[in-house]
């Protein structure tokens, strides 16, 4: 689900009585732009295991879905930002509420809380919560069918929480179930009024993760999330193919009369200078984050951080497909941000025709010869509102033709500057 298409629920749109009058409707959306060369790596598999890839312009390009990349930027949040501000998603939803419910009173048993966890998630979210079938387990010694193992209830589907929603729900467990009753929880939740207030934990004080990548409640349209997020699928600037590397590995306790591998296999790879971009449109994302969640807190904070945590984690993120045989631990050579006014504009078209070999070989070089041609002609004809800024980040000569663009800063400095202008925008919209 995604809101960029769209100006957000409280602005209007624009319509031919608008233009008459020169009313501008101003959003602020951040797009970035990155240029990042991975050496031979497998980042994305296929069903196959090869690496995925897209025709693009006529041409095999290597490619990097954006589910991979947005899993990818979502763990880089674990160092980036508090646990309490993040979210669980999982079919364990019960399990994760149960573990608050004990937190809160580790008198009652582990299948009590399981009971109850999963009667307020059902009135919560209209989902069902049910005790999903298993394989009974052998019995190493006799060789007999032991008994399933109790488990909890799970959903049927990835469900989304952010932690302060299952601390909300856990407590108004314990009130409606008067400690750990059951019956008087239902009788508790079949109430209207309570049913909306377990309705109303579950769609306020959304995590950064929820808030940035969205949530759908299959049962429960109204408790869905909008998307402030978009990433693109990665692809290479380049025509790129496909190798395969056969591998064998020795047995260590073979003789020197022992010829030949203890195993023998492939693995197919490839490598690329690759075009990256996302979008983030800030007013949906401070929508769903709400106003400062702490006394003292400006209304802006928590979007900020949001945009920061986003913006550093979408840039040095990396997919871990085979990591370990390949070690292709890189990080991106050009880093363009751009705080728009109107719409996200990503610059792929730059590379509809594949990039050539430079003389001495590469792509980035070329490649940010592209955008440093394409970027402006694209805004001249297009015309860029006043009040877009743009920002360079950049490492090495092969980069020298995109200092022109924007102003150029470190990674630290380009975090503390958009953050700072996300701030300037939403007081100046309040």
């Amino acid at each position: 689900m995604d809101s960029l298409s769209k100006p957000p629920a409280n602005q209007p749109t624009h319509s031919r009585l608008d233009k008459k009058r020169n009313i501008s409707v101003t959003r602020t959306i951040l797009d970035i732009h990155i240029l990042q060369t991975v050496p031979p790596s497998n980042l994305n598999r296929d069903d196959t295991g090869a690496p995925k890839s897209a025709v693009f312009g006529g041409v095999r390009r290597a490619r990097v879905s954006s589910q991979a990349w947005k899993r990818a930027t979502r763990q880089t949040f674990d160092d980036l930002l508090p646990a309490s501000e993040l979210g669980v998603r999982t079919k364990k939803v019960a399990e994760a509420l149960a573990e608050r419910i004990a937190t809160l009173d580790s008198s009652l048993p582990t299948q009590t809380t399981w009971e109850l966890a999963a009667e307020t998630m059902r009135a919560a979210t209209g989902s069902k919560i049910e005790v999903r079938t298993r394989k009974a387990k052998k019995d190493d010694e006799s060789g007999s069918d032991n008994a399933d193992e109790a488990s909890a209830p799970e959903s049927a589907y990835l469900m989304f929480l952010s932690r302060h929603q299952l601390d909300e729900l856990a407590a108004l467990t314990l009130e409606g179930s008067s400690g750990g009753d059951l019956t008087k929880l239902k009788e508790f939740l079949k109430k209207k009024e309570n049913k909306a207030r377990a309705r109303q934990s579950v769609d306020t004080k959304h995590s950064v993760d929820i808030a940035l990548f969205g949530r759908m409640v299959a049962d429960s349209a109204g408790l869905n999330v909008e998307a402030a997020t978009q990433v693109a699928h990665a692809i290479s600037i380049h025509r790129s193919e496909i190798e395969s590397d056969y591998f064998t590995a020795v047995d260590d306790r073979n003789t020197e009369d022992e010829t030949g591998a203890g195993m023998v296999g492939s693995i197919d790879f490839n490598s690329a200078t690759l075009y990256r971009y996302a979008a983030v449109d800030i007013d949906e994302l401070h929508k769903n984050l709400g106003t400062g969640l702490r006394e003292n807190e400006s209304p802006t904070t928590p979007t900020q951080k949001a945009v920061g945590a986003f913006l550093e984690g979408f840039i040095t993120s990396l997919p871990t497909g085979k990591i370990n045989t390949f070690g292709n631990h890189t990080l991106p050579a050009a880093v363009i941000v751009k705080l728009r006014t109107r719409r996200p504009v990503s610059f792929v078209g730059a590379f509809e025709e594949p990039v050539r070999q430079g003389e001495e070989g590469g792509f980035l070089r070329e490649g940010c010869k592209r955008l440093a041609r394409y970027v402006p002609e694209l805004e001249k004809q297009y015309g860029v509102p006043d009040g877009e800024q743009t920002w360079i980040f950049r490492v090495g000569e092969a980069t020298a033709t995109l200092e022109d663009l924007g102003v150029e800063v470190t990674l630290a400095e380009l975090l503390n500057d958009v953050e700072t202008a996300v701030a300037e925008r939403l007081g100046s919209s309040t």
